[in-house]
């Protein structure tokens, strides 16, 4: 039996809580800028935190195993140093999308989770510290495609891309905005995995004996196209056909009317966007530039064969 702290109250705080809560002996506590009275009803202690005040996280974390953070930006940095100064074993920071080494040095988001992972790297080598940690990596996550987004389920609220129809498609209003192919030609495609899928993975994670600097997981990995396709044909729909021309693709859409979007054309629209100082378009065409340079593509989910979860598929979900 561990202690583990979870830093966040959001969706995806919540199923990695509710599966320690069910599935483990583990004791947790979660770490939370206010209090949540809907949380502590559950059974769940709440510990109010200050991420200003180096000394009451360190009290706080006193005598914790692990840390799962799906907090970003500065209050993650003060909570690494936190948790390596309290001899935290291990420490999962907020990362939960592609892989890491596909991310560029600079990359256009509030998160900043380059910085996390270099302030890790340092802690991880320092003889006096050890703090281990692994990046769990996921993919896309199916919320992005539910109704009101990851937003309906407190996931990614910091992200600026977390509200309904603000990646890939929206499915309410049968839109589509799709990178068919990356700059080398090749088919693009993404791995995906449900936010509940995520909270079983890195809660069986817990047991294991070592932690890698990363642990992939993967509910479905598909085209970008079939991702589309998928919808349409959840949605049961009899459509019109719908023909759409951009940069000279001309595109056979059925349901959905789909765009194609090429890397050119992608790099073409952020420099607009940002001549325009539309920061949350900056951010959407960040995403789907992620997405035609394969950076939420993987084929190794390590996690995967590690332990016993069997994760939903995207037409399940």
């Amino acid at each position: 039996m561990m202690r583990v702290a979870i830093a966040g109250t959001g969706g995806l705080a919540q199923y990695i809580a509710h599966y320690l809560a069910t599935g483990t002996f583990h004791q947790f506590i979660l770490l939370s800028r206010a209090p949540k009275p809907q949380l502590t009803a559950r059974g769940w202690q709440v510990i109010v935190v200050d991420y200003t005040d180096q000394n009451g996280l360190r009290f706080k974390l006193a005598g914790v195993d692990t840390v799962i953070s799906t907090v970003s930006g500065n209050a993650q940095l003060a909570l690494i140093d936190a948790a390596a100064s309290v001899q935290v074993r291990r420490f999962a920071p907020a990362e939960f999308e592609g892989p890491p080494a596909l991310r560029p040095p600079q990359v256009l988001s509030p998160r900043d989770k380059n910085a996390s992972l270099a302030r890790l790297q340092q802690y991880a080598q320092h003889p006096q510290y050890g703090m281990k940690y692994t990046a769990f990596t996921c993919g896309v996550f199916y919320e992005r495609f539910a109704p009101g987004g990851m937003a309906a389920s407190a996931i990614g609220l910091g992200s600026g891309t977390s509200g309904e129809g603000e990646y890939l498609m929206d499915v309410r209003s049968m839109r589509a905005k799709i990178p068919y192919y990356n700059a080398a030609g090749e088919v693009v495609h993404i791995c995906m995995t449900s936010a509940e899928d995520v909270g079983r993975f890195v809660v069986a994670a817990l047991d294991l004996p070592q932690w890698p600097e990363e642990l992939r997981m993967c509910g479905e990995r598909m085209s970008a196209l079939d991702v589309v396709r998928t919808a349409e044909h959840m949605r049961g729909l009899i459509p019109p056909l719908r023909v759409v021309l951009v940069d000279a693709y001309t595109l056979s859409g059925q349901n959905f009317e789909r765009a194609s979007y090429a890397p050119e054309a992608l790099q073409d629209a952020l420099t607009y966007a940002r001549f325009d100082q539309d920061v949350e378009e900056q951010l959407r065409l960040y995403t789907l530039i992620a997405t035609a340079e394969s950076r939420f593509d993987f084929r190794d989910p390590n996690l995967n064969g590690l332990v016993n979860i069997q994760p939903v598929s995207f037409a399940e979900w």
